[in-house]
């Protein structure tokens, strides 16, 4: 059996003090990939997460080279944007093997019942922010102190589910 790399996609929660920031974070065991923010007042389309998931498999070439040719499993939501003939054929088109997200499982994806729940719980704790660009900074530092373990933690928990 091939060794699979293991990839989630999943948004950013809205805070409520700076107004809404929207992110697409792909993850695996071992790191974060890559960050995305939404420009204020858009929304996620096929054709946004098209780009995506080609500036993940660039991402994916930069950090995790050899990884790509073990192959790359990747977990999402069923959002229409994810779910989209474009979006499926790009997955295809970047040799990821997409893991089918059950939709009448909506706490399947790690990134909602782990990661998530983890940052809210710790970012949104008693903090206020006055700007987007704060919210920005305080995810993208909390994202930075996250270690293996956790990612690791993560990925193994989608087993007990």
């Amino acid at each position: 059996m091939q060794a699979r790399h293991f990839t989630a996609a999943g948004q950013v929660p809205q805070i409520a003090s700076a107004g809404k920031v929207m992110a697409t974070v792909f993850w695996d065991s071992e790191s974060v990939l890559m960050i995305d923010y939404l420009d204020r007042g858009k929304t996620v389309t096929s054709v946004y997460y098209v780009d995506q998931i080609r500036k993940l498999l660039a991402a994916i070439k930069q950090k995790h080279l050899g990884k790509l040719r073990h192959g790359v499993l990747l977990h999402h939501d069923n959002a229409p944007a994810h779910t989209s003939a474009v979006a499926v054929a790009t997955i295809q088109e970047c040799g990821f093997q997409l893991l089918n997200h059950l939709s009448y499982l909506p706490d399947l994806a790690p990134t909602d019942y782990h990661v998530l729940r983890s940052l809210k719980d710790s970012v949104h704790g008693g903090h206020n922010f006055n700007s987007d660009e704060e919210v920005i900074y305080a995810v993208n530092d909390w994202f930075e102190e996250q270690d293996k373990k956790f990612l690791m933690d993560g990925v193994i928990s989608l087993a007990n589910r």
